[in-house]
């Protein structure tokens, strides 16, 4: 599932061709995604005038007129592409939105668990999707103080308690592996034992490999790719996600990286370096 820097890479490819320009054909070529489309929404979104792209989390939010609000998620395998009219369409672009410049807005989701909502712009605080996140990671208000905070009584391993949203909006596998690792955080450790020192060591681990992934235009892993169809290339700077044996950076411990499943996920770490 593409993480925070992949939705914020898309974001800002899209704002670069759609603010600004309206909207003069909408085609639902299905009636849902992950849930139904919102009633009449081909209509709401004819004739729309596109504003300012914004993101929360893992969700890009598209400003329409003067109150109207797109909520769109990537899910799984979803990605947004913008193209010329004379490309051919895919088996899998479910939303087709023609803007007023000729340029193609191609919503292809293969496996469907992505989706698109519409809400009026005053009540986005409380839409149910956006208002159980937490902070995102990038703002000032997520420090070490807030996330010690957070995490205080949790006896769940650190790693599970970073993918909860509601601690903090944005983050997957991927990045919470290189965090912890940058942090030099065991993925085992309970959260409950993450004092003000490592809170503060995770949220500057946090903020340096998002930045640095949205910096590359985020980790192309299967089916993600920018909003103009380029890759990511943040995959060939990972310090432990995916490699399994491999050394560890900056380390000479024997066994090299390690992969243990926590919750399901794949989850690689350092068992010399992150304590």
């Amino acid at each position: 599932m593409p993480e925070l820097p992949e939705v914020e890479t898309v974001r800002r490819g899209l704002a670069l061709k759609m603010s600004g320009r309206y909207i003069t054909r909408a085609e639902l070529r299905r009636s849902d995604l992950r849930r139904p489309f919102p009633p009449a929404l081909a209509a709401r979104l004819r004739g729309a005038r596109i504003g300012a792209l914004g993101r929360r989390g893992k969700y890009i939010l598209i400003e329409l007129d003067t109150d109207g609000l797109l909520l769109l998620h990537l899910g799984m395998s979803g990605r947004v592409t913008v193209g010329s009219a004379d490309l051919p369409d895919g088996p899998h672009d479910h939303v087709v939105l023609t803007l007023d410049d000729g340029a193609v807005i191609r919503f292809n989701d293969a496996r469907r668990f992505g989706l698109i909502d519409y809400v009026n712009r005053s009540d986005a605080a409380q839409h149910p999707l956006l208002a159980v996140l937490g902070p995102e990671p990038l703002e000032a208000e997520f420090d070490g103080a807030y996330l010690a905070g957070a995490l205080a009584g949790k006896m769940t391993p650190i790693k599970s308690a970073l993918l909860d949203q509601r601690v903090v909006a944005g983050l997957g596998n991927i990045y919470v592996c290189e965090a912890l690792f940058r942090a030099g955080v065991s993925p085992r450790r309970l959260a409950a034992t993450i004092g003000r020192r490592r809170a503060s060591r995770l949220v500057t681990g946090i903020r340096s490999v998002l930045t640095e992934a949205i910096e590359a235009g985020g980790s192309s892993l299967r089916d993600y790719v920018q909003a103009d169809g380029e890759l990511g290339y943040f995959q060939h700077r990972w310090a432990v996600y995916g490699r399994e044996g491999s050394p560890c950076p900056g380390c000479d411990c024997p066994t090299g990286v390690r992969r243990i499943v926590q919750a399901g996920r794949s989850t690689f770490y350092c068992a010399m370096k992150q304590r």
